[in-house]
């Protein structure tokens, strides 16, 4: 019996796609596909999005396995830092670096052979990457200066997007609107955040995350309320069901104990296949359409669920533990993180299929 399995759904991918395109129309889109596809395969998320002009990853790295998979649009590293031999294997293999730092200069500068195409990364706020604003000429200077580099665009990251109320964000467009006055070049600013809820940060390229994915970005919305869907479905079997007394405890450091006589599941997932160990009781799980919360500690390779509510649930059937049905953000919601997290934490245990 198969236990925790993750179907990829294609379909989903170029639906949600096509949702990015409607909601910044005439925009190019680069999708982020970093940390293995945010989880769901980097490959696998490439092909299925193969109507972006590019992809969007965090190291060279990645960006190689891209090119040695066969993929030919564009590949931008957001964080790959650069030394001679950084610079020639980006320059062979076509893929376009992101400068962000001072330290970054003298191996570009140093760079010989086929022209090397770059991207400029501007610090307007967030505080993590990229060149304060009145560095902007500066930079734009000695780049021109290096015959073999080319300077296609600029780009910020907006760091509280999230939030519709937050004062940063129209900080932000107003910095990398100042920094870039005038200046020639391609501009990116919106995440999943920006491109929802930010038509000003839409520019002329946009960098969707997560909501490819199938997830909201924002603090008040849901996926479905942007007619998201979820590319991810992991599911595992319900391997044991059994009837307990009142007041008996369940799993480790005995944390819960049942109310009244009640049927308890048991399903073939746990922290070994990266189902997060610190999810509190009543998290949910669906089992034949309807809730079963979690109770008890999550075990290495099991969970038990209270089955009071799922009166047909047998041995063998499979439980959703995020997907369909069951949104990866209401479980990340109950465990106090990110759908982000919970897709990029599965182990190698979990079995991935492509449909």
């Amino acid at each position: 019996m198969t236990r925790a399995l993750a179907t990829i759904d294609r379909a989903a991918f170029a639906h949600n796609l096509a949702r990015v395109k409607t909601l910044a129309p005439g925009r190019q889109v680069f999708a982020a596909i970093k940390a293995d596809g945010y989880g769901h395969g980097a490959v696998t998320a490439a092909h299925a999005l193969a109507d972006a002009a590019g992809f969007a990853v965090s190291s060279l790295e990645e960006a190689l396995q891209l090119r040695w998979a066969g993929i030919r649009q564009t590949v931008v590293t957001l964080s790959q830092p650069l030394d001679d031999e950084a610079c020639a294997l980006a320059a062979e293999h076509a893929i376009t670096p992101v400068v962000f730092e001072d330290a970054q200069l003298p191996a570009l500068a140093r760079h010989r052979g086929p022209v090397l195409r770059v991207w400029v990364k501007i610090d307007s706020g967030m505080h993590r990457l990229g060149f304060s604003a009145d560095k902007a000429a500066a930079i734009e200077q000695r780049l021109a200066a290096i015959e073999a580099v080319e300077q296609i665009g600029w780009m910020t990251h907006l760091g509280c997007a999230d939030d519709v109320e937050h004062p940063l964000t129209r900080q932000q467009l107003a910095c990398f609107a100042a920094a870039t006055d005038g200046r020639s070049g391609r501009q990116s600013i919106a995440n999943s955040a920006g491109i929802l809820a930010w038509p000003d940060s839409h520019a002329d390229t946009v960098r969707p995350g997560i909501m490819l994915y199938g997830s909201s970005p924002m603090l008040d919305q849901s996926a479905a309320d942007y007619d998201l869907r979820p590319v991810m479905h992991l599911t595992a079997p319900l391997i044991s069901r059994r009837r307990l007394a009142g007041g008996e405890p369940i799993g480790y450091g005995a944390s819960w104990f049942t109310p009244e006589a009640m049927d308890v599941g048991v399903i073939g997932i746990g922290y070994g296949d990266g189902y997060p160990r610190h999810v509190p009781n009543g998290t949910p799980v669906l089992i034949n359409g309807r809730i079963a919360p979690l109770v008890g500690r999550v075990s290495m390779d099991m969970i038990t669920v209270d089955l009071r509510d799922v009166p047909d649930a047998a041995v063998g059937d499979r439980a959703t533990l995020w997907g369909p049905g069951l949104p990866a953000d209401d479980v990340a919601k109950a465990a106090e993180t990110i759908a982000y997290e919970l897709f990029c934490r599965l182990t190698q245990r979990v079995r991935f299929e492509v449909i």
